[in-house]
């Protein structure tokens, strides 16, 4: 069946945190020893992780994890938690890196977003973006003017359920008025991501590698699905 609509994943997918040299910078532990690159990538990898469970934590932060894509007072809690949990000492650095994380100006796009977003809406292609998230990410596309492109936000602290849920899922294919036999997925993990096949979709699995690192990742996953992206 061909493909009418493709799904997107956001972080590690389109967009990636951390990029920028500043990321990180003044972070110091409790013996007034500043954080290793090593230490800032660890907590970095903390803070974006599809799945998983990195910390452990009391009653409350363990609800809070567990529903922390559902709801942004919980999705702080957990956050600021895992941050001090992972060697951040003091509230107001944890909460710095919290802000940075929320805010979508701070996300740099793949290199290959653009040229993807363009052909496969020049294509005729629907666009939506699914994500595990409780904060509104549209800023990253319109200060971009990438917006246009996008058919459909499928945000989990909007949409009430969170990948693998089908219900994400299901929910987007409605807003798109899609079959599922007729979409693609295409996301950094195949345990969240991968939830999409359940309903019938088709999945693409791309690596959350640094952007200098993945320059053609999303052209390349789609043009194993049988797409012809300008480059």
């Amino acid at each position: 069946m061909t493909i009418e609509a493709v799904l997107f994943d956001y972080s590690g997918t389109l967009f990636r945190l951390g990029e920028s040299q500043a990321w990180g910078d003044g972070l110091v532990a409790a013996d007034g020893r500043a954080f290793d690159l090593d230490e800032k990538t660890e907590i970095l990898r903390r803070m974006t992780a599809p799945v998983g469970q990195l910390v452990e934590f009391d009653a409350e932060g363990q609800h809070a994890w567990e529903n922390r894509d559902l709801d942004p007072k919980l999705h702080r809690h957990a956050y600021l938690e895992v941050l001090r949990k992972s060697g951040v000492p003091t509230d107001d650095q944890a909460a710095l890196l919290y802000d940075h994380m929320v805010d979508p100006t701070s996300w740099t796009p793949y290199p290959d977003v653009e040229a993807v977003l363009t052909s496969l809406a020049a294509q005729g292609l629907q666009i939506a973006l699914v994500s595990n998230i409780a904060f509104d990410v549209r800023a990253a596309f319109t200060a971009r003017n990438w917006d246009r492109y996008i058919d459909a936000f499928a945000l989990s602290f909007e949409i009430g359920a969170m990948k693998p849920d089908q219900r994400i899922f299901a929910a987007t294919l409605d807003k798109l008025g899609v079959d599922p036999e007729s979409a693609l997925m295409v996301g950094d993990s195949a345990e969240a991501d991968g939830g999409a096949t359940a309903l019938g979709c088709r999945f693409a699995l791309v690596d959350p590698l640094p952007t200098w690192e993945r320059p053609t990742g999303l052209i390349d996953a789609l043009q194993e699905h049988g797409f012809t992206i300008d480059r």
